[in-house]
């Protein structure tokens, strides 16, 4: 039997919420946010679908529709909204009292099937083509953001052909969404037939690739630096509903356009600094730029006004350097005294160094584009020309014979490089004290090889005159602490039965001796670790005897030291990028935090090695694992204890400059 419900107009304050509404036990479906979207397209369109109510003591309890019901109350609670008010009437149909009255409400929550994703955004598009809305408008009516709007727009506008495959479930939903990267529905279709002819599973990286070479949009940084050129000189603009998805379709065009651009910017820096020559790539190709020397400044005597400059720049940077410290700085005005200090140390470079004239007269300059950003690669030496002389200031072999360091390179001013030899030796006492009967044979090895070998002593490392070493270190209270306290494990489990000051020194050694072999080898362990040196890597040439112990017992220092935010805090912004993208094997990401401040990129690195990212590949988790600064690992590069290096100019990799 089909029963016929009556139509009739009620007075929204009329309305009651129905004791059998299914929902009615459920109060956060009413809640203001989750009816946000149906206020906002009744309040533009009205009521679409009429209420089913009952009469209920005097009043008409809403049945089905209670979220419509709750979406009317805030209209009439919003005095923005002055069309609807308590006496505003709404159509409802009329639910005569029945048996059925709890199925008639599950019907209508349950029986609405939701609507299919492309039917969605072919109905946003149609909105814009044939109704002459606008992305504003439609978020408006529907309680949504523009941004939204806007994906779903580009997705209903994806030639026919995708989306009905896309509907056949031929291709997925996020590869058919790939094709809305290029707006014309003609390189949409050769793309898709051509990544299709073979029969073969089409993936949404594959489509975004293949679509790259149909040109560049306007919103890419390529496409926002030569647009304006490229417009004058005519090239074709495939334009999208909303701009920001425009393609500049001459991709060979836009790249004459980027390298004149980058040719001007490189003869700029050529007069500027005095350079023999310039050029220009669109990637700086480092595997072609292998065979290419490099030259750099010397240092040089600056003036008494250059001097004047100097100093006056050295007490600028000591009062920001202060300002800096202050953790309650907002980001903004951290960013402000950070770039300040950049422009200050540059200026104070350029004060104290220059290239020589020798070096100028074969140099050059390579302008290439990276990070959104020309970058300039200075005092290139091309093959030809590449002379090494021993002894020359500034060129790419140094007094001893061995190669310059590649520019790009990062290199740890003196006061950090300090440091880091604490941590090292930190980490190295920690080990020490976990292998109490490997130290025990050395600290002995070292005690009888000292007295009874002839010659040198076999080892300078560690020191067996029973003076703990002084530890110097800049900001102790900001290290990793996995060392400290893994030797304050290692301490609280010695035997100190023994020590006891007062009773003489007889009495203390006689309990000492009737320790157990192992208790003794802890102590010992403990007090030769107390004594190492802070140093970097061995070198085996220099010292065998420790290089190889130190190996054994410490093969990676990451199991005792963590790199965290204070280190990467004294790290210039380059230099972070640059780890990100070369060592860790986090290009995107590196190139992504070009723009973001440095402390944004120093909380990435300490969140990172805290607990690597559960999205990183095997090959950065195990990078991330790893690293370390290279002189601090056990196996790592010799490095000569001699006084460290002093700052040298920027590194200038790809992924550095973009900073």
């Amino acid at each position: 039997m089909t029963t016929s419900f009556a139509p009739l107009t009620v007075a929204i304050g009329d309305l009651v919420p129905h004791p059998a509404n299914v929902r009615s036990n459920a109060p956060e479906t009413y809640d203001p946010e989750n009816i946000a979207h149906l206020k906002a397209s009744i309040a533009v369109l009205g009521l679409l679908q009429p209420l089913l109510v009952q009469k209920l003591d005097g009043k008409y309890a809403v049945l089905a529709g209670g979220r419509r019901h709750a979406a009317l109350k805030e209209l009439v609670a919003d005095k923005a909204a002055m069309r609807f008010t308590a006496k505003t009437k709404v159509d409802c149909r009329l639910v005569p009292e029945c048996d059925v009255t709890t199925a008639l409400s599950l019907a209508e929550n349950i029986t609405q099937a939701p609507m299919n994703a492309i039917d969605e955004f072919e109905a946003f598009a149609r909105m814009m083509e044939v109704d002459g809305q606008t992305p504003e408008t439609i978020a408006k009516t529907f309680g949504t953001t523009v941004a939204a709007v806007k994906g779903r727009l580009r997705y209903g506008l994806i030639h026919p052909d995708i989306r009905a495959a896309a509907r056949g479930k031929v291709i997925t939903l996020d590869t058919m969404k790939a094709f809305a990267e290029h707006p014309s529905q003609e390189a949409q279709r050769e793309v898709f037939e051509a990544l299709t002819k073979d029969g073969g599973y089409l993936q949404a990286y594959t489509v975004r690739q293949a679509l790259k070479s149909r040109g560049v949009q306007v919103s890419d940084d390529i496409g926002a630096f030569v647009r304006a050129d490229y417009e004058v000189r005519g090239g074709a603009v495939a334009a999208d509903l909303l701009e920001e998805h425009s393609v500049l379709e001459d991709a060979a065009l836009v790249e004459t356009i980027l390298l004149e651009k980058l040719g001007a910017a490189a003869e700029e820096a050529r007069m500027r600094l005095g350079f023999a020559w310039a050029d220009a790539m669109v990637r700086y190709d480092y595997a072609t730029m292998a065979d290419y020397g490099r030259v750099y400044p010397g240092p040089i005597e600056p003036d008494e006004a250059a001097q004047k400059r100097i100093d006056e720049i050295t007490a600028e940077l000591e009062k920001l350097q202060l300002e800096m410290e202050d953790e309650g700085l907002e980001d903004g005005a951290y960013n402000a005294l950070y770039e300040r200090v950049d422009a200050l140390e540059e200026e104070a470079r350029d004060l104290q160094e220059a290239y020589s004239a020798e070096d100028l007269a074969r140099s050059g300059v390579i302008a290439s584009w990276s990070g959104g950003q020309v970058t300039l690669h200075v005092g290139l030496v091309r093959p030809e020309d590449t002379v090494k002389k021993e002894g020359a200031r500034g060129s790419s072999a140094s007094p001893t014979g061995e190669e310059a360091p590649d520019a790009g390179e990062i290199t740890y001013p003196a006061s950090l490089a300090e440091d880091l030899k604490t941590e090292r030796a930190m980490a190295l006492g920690a080990a020490m004290a976990l292998h109490p009967e490997a130290t025990l044979d050395l600290t002995l090895f070292k005690l009888v090889s000292d007295v009874l070998a002839s010659g040198m002593s076999v080892t300078q490392a560690i020191k067996i005159d029973a003076r703990k070493e002084y530890r110097s270190h800049a900001k102790m209270d900001e290290i990793d602490e996995t060392s400290l306290e893994q030797v304050a494990a290692a301490h609280d489990a010695l035997d100190l039965s023994w020590l006891d000051d007062t009773r003489p020194p007889a009495d203390q050694f006689a309990a000492f001796r009737a320790l157990e072999a192992g208790e003794k080898a802890k102590l010992v362990a403990f007090a030769t670790a107390s004594t190492t040196q802070s140093c970097f890597a061995r070198d085996r040439q220099r010292d065998n005897l420790m290089h190889d112990f130190e190996i054994e017992i410490m093969p990676d220092i990451r199991a005792h030291w963590t790199p965290n935010a204070a280190l990467f805090n004294r790290f210039k912004k380059a230099w972070l990028l640059k780890i990100l993208g070369e060592d860790l094997g986090l290009a995107q990401e590196a190139v992504t935090l070009a723009s973001s401040s440095k402390k944004e990129i120093v909380a990435f690195c300490d969140k990172l090695f805290a607990e690597p990212f559960a999205t990183l590949t095997n090959a950065q988790r195990a990078a991330v694992a790893a690293w370390c600064p290279p002189m601090m690992q056990t196996a790592g590069v010799a490095c000569d204890e001699a006084e460290p290096a002093a700052d040298t100019p920027e590194p200038d990799s790809e992924v550095a400059q973009a900073a």
